[in-house]
């Protein structure tokens, strides 16, 4: 089965989508509301099930090229300092960081020229038996499949689904930057109420992360890297350093959010995907690795099933357990993250584990949600 989809947004789940079904011998076009068509955001990173994703986009080796291995697992710290399990020099690193430009970039690069317009801005989406169409700017475009990549605060979702809760404050916010700072290991620094994250990242820089706890979202300051630096002033080397190396505008503020768990992903010839289904926590670094999953599977089950409506509830039946039970995971990690209360228990919980244990779990297949693999889509080579 092969025809016409449109994908709304052009982030990495939407650009993976479009490259999947690019594998199975499907067009597309991408729809991008931002004028200018870049990832916003900092850094990530990206575990084995997300490689394994990439691999099968055809993207793995052109990923791997612009990503950075990260330690940040093996090194949790506390803020004096101290080490409460380390990395050893000849560990493996399971987890690659990237900056999120330089892997959207991978994914555009991979799709046909022409496939991406930006200043394109959904406002309706109209089903008939036979396809979809979709109003932008006054212009309509039909097409067999929707497939809605448009994030956390998706239109899509809001118009198909009008009986959605919306994305719901979780507690916390979140500084992110990035210094031109080489050599880093990556670490994880657990404070009470909060923690600092550390990836290095490709071309001599390093990805910080602070989150911790808010009463309640859109709290900003005039000056967001002053006051990132001022929490963290008495927190270990380099992340003072870190802060203070990161120009004044690259410091980002956000609030997170996740989504209440669907129904279904899936309404008629439409899909959610990546965030617009199951905005997560970002506690297990899964939001775009998920995405990710969310494509390959999508395509296979198109290139699978003799209608894209019985592929349509496959792709919902495969994904929806799995990224919800991702996400309720994520959002337990984040609780225990920031809570001052269950600071201690954690603090000594770590403590008292082997680091051998500790290594285990952070293998390549250390995990359930790292053990994914993906389904074959077949190469681009087959399609006329």
């Amino acid at each position: 089965m092969s025809g016409q989809a449109i994908v709304i947004g052009g982030g990495i789940g939407g650009l993976a989508a479009a490259l999947a079904l690019h594998r199975i011998g499907w067009r597309a076009v991408v729809l991008e509301r931002a004028v200018e068509l870049r990832e916003i955001g900092a850094g990530m990173s990206q575990a084995p099930n997300a490689m394994r994703a990439l691999d099968e986009l055809g993207v793995g080796a052109e990923a791997r090229a612009v990503g950075a291995p990260t330690r940040a697992a093996g090194n949790l710290r506390l803020p004096d300092g101290r080490y409460l399990q380390r990395s050893r020099p000849d560990d493996a690193a399971a987890m690659l960081a990237f900056h999120r430009a330089d892997l959207h970039e991978v994914l555009l690069d991979a799709l046909p020229d022409g496939w991406v317009r930006t200043g394109a801005e959904v406002t309706a989406v109209r089903q008939e038996d036979s396809g979809v169409t979709v109003t932008y700017g006054g212009v309509e475009l039909g097409g067999e499949l929707v497939v809605a990549a448009d994030g956390v605060h998706s239109t899509v979702r809001r118009l198909l689904w009008p009986d959605a809760p919306p994305p719901r404050f979780l507690g916390r916010t979140a500084w992110l930057g990035i210094a031109e700072m080489a050599d880093l290991p990556g670490s994880i620094t657990l404070g009470p109420g909060g923690y600092v994250l550390i990836h290095p990242i490709s071309r001599g820089r390093a990805y910080w992360a602070y989150v911790t706890t808010a009463g309640r979202p859109g709290i900003r300051y005039e000056e967001e890297k002053t006051e990132a630096a001022r929490r963290l002033a008495t927190w270990h080397e380099p992340i003072p350093a870190l802060i203070e190396a990161t120009p004044d505008e690259a410091v980002i503020h956000v609030d997170i959010r996740d989504l209440a768990p669907l129904p279904t992903y899936v309404r008629g010839r439409v899909a959610l995907l990546g965030d617009a289904a199951h905005a997560m926590s970002p506690d297990r670094g899964q939001g775009a690795g998920q995405s990710l999953e969310d494509a390959v599977v999508l395509a296979a089950a198109l290139a699978g099933e003799p209608a894209i409506e019985a592929a349509l509830r496959r792709y919902d039946a495969e994904r929806r357990p799995r990224t919800q039970a991702t996400a309720r995971g994520a959002g337990a990690d984040g609780r225990r993250t920031t809570s001052a209360a269950a600071y201690r228990a954690m603090v000594t919980m770590i403590r008292l584990m082997p680091a051998s244990l500790w290594r285990k779990g952070i293998a390549a297949d250390g995990n359930a949600t790292w053990r994914w693999r993906p389904p074959h889509l077949p190469s681009p080579s087959t399609h006329s």
